[in-house]
């Protein structure tokens, strides 16, 4: 197992490689900068020629996997977009969700004013994510999104739409970080001191993998561990907010 700051690598053979990606590194190169960090770039200087399959934002940590030759290319992006993958994000939401299991069925559509962002609309592509509550917290609640169809900022969108934003995302939600004085009660800063956030990036992490291996054709699940960003928020949240 090979560990970077921007990436960690948790299965590699001749076909494909499954990488856990640290948030704020793209997963392709910038339109625009191509001097930033990015994935295929990172991995093509390692591994050779590398196939992309799908993305992940730049914010969002997790598990990705990478093609290494065009046959399992081609063989992973038919099961992306047969919908076959099972693909599970870990997101912590902001509020109390009482249910435990329901389906966020709500079409999409790029809003027509601002490319980069997408909104709910009649008029949009069909998009079902499968949620299930994992913990409860007083102000806030860790759940798992099965993406069954893969639009932009999906999750995002449709957490915010049912009325429970990311904890942290300053484009669908309230926050663009989380500190400890947001929960925790007489929070007293020594003086001249400034608070650093428990995080601030998404609160959202590609949590697993699951598919068929392309020349096996045996299926195969490859589950992407916590940063500790994120670990850190529910290690807080389980303290001082249940």
């Amino acid at each position: 197992m090979k560990h970077n700051k921007l990436y960690q690598i948790l299965y590699l053979d001749e076909d494909i490689i499954i990488v856990n990606k640290a948030s704020g590194v793209l997963s392709i190169p910038d339109r625009f900068d191509r001097n930033l960090p990015n994935l295929r770039v990172l991995l093509e200087e390692k591994f050779g020629r590398i196939w992309v399959v799908h993305r992940l934002d730049k914010e969002t940590s997790g598990i990705m996997v990478f093609a290494r030759n065009a046959e399992s290319h081609k063989n992973l992006n038919t099961q992306f977009e047969q919908l076959e993958v099972v693909k599970i994000y870990h997101a912590i939401v902001s509020g109390w969700i009482a249910e435990e299991e329901f389906d966020i069925d709500i079409p999409l559509l790029t809003d027509p004013s601002n490319k980069g962002r997408t909104i709910p609309s009649a008029r949009g592509k069909e998009a079902l994510t499968k949620v299930r509550v994992l913990e409860r917290f007083s102000i806030a609640t860790l759940i798992e999104c099965n993406l069954v169809t893969g639009r932009h900022h999906q999750i995002r969108v449709h957490c915010s739409t049912i009325g429970n934003p990311l904890l942290v995302d300053e484009i669908y939600g309230n926050n663009n970080a989380f500190f400890l004085s947001h929960i925790k009660r007489r929070y007293n800063l020594k003086k001249g001191e400034e608070e650093k956030p428990i995080i601030n990036r998404l609160t959202l992490h590609s949590y697993s993998l699951k598919f068929l291996h392309p020349k096996t054709m045996q299926q195969v699940e490859f589950i992407g561990p916590y940063p500790k960003d994120f670990s850190a928020l529910l290690n807080v949240l389980r303290k001082y907010s249940k």
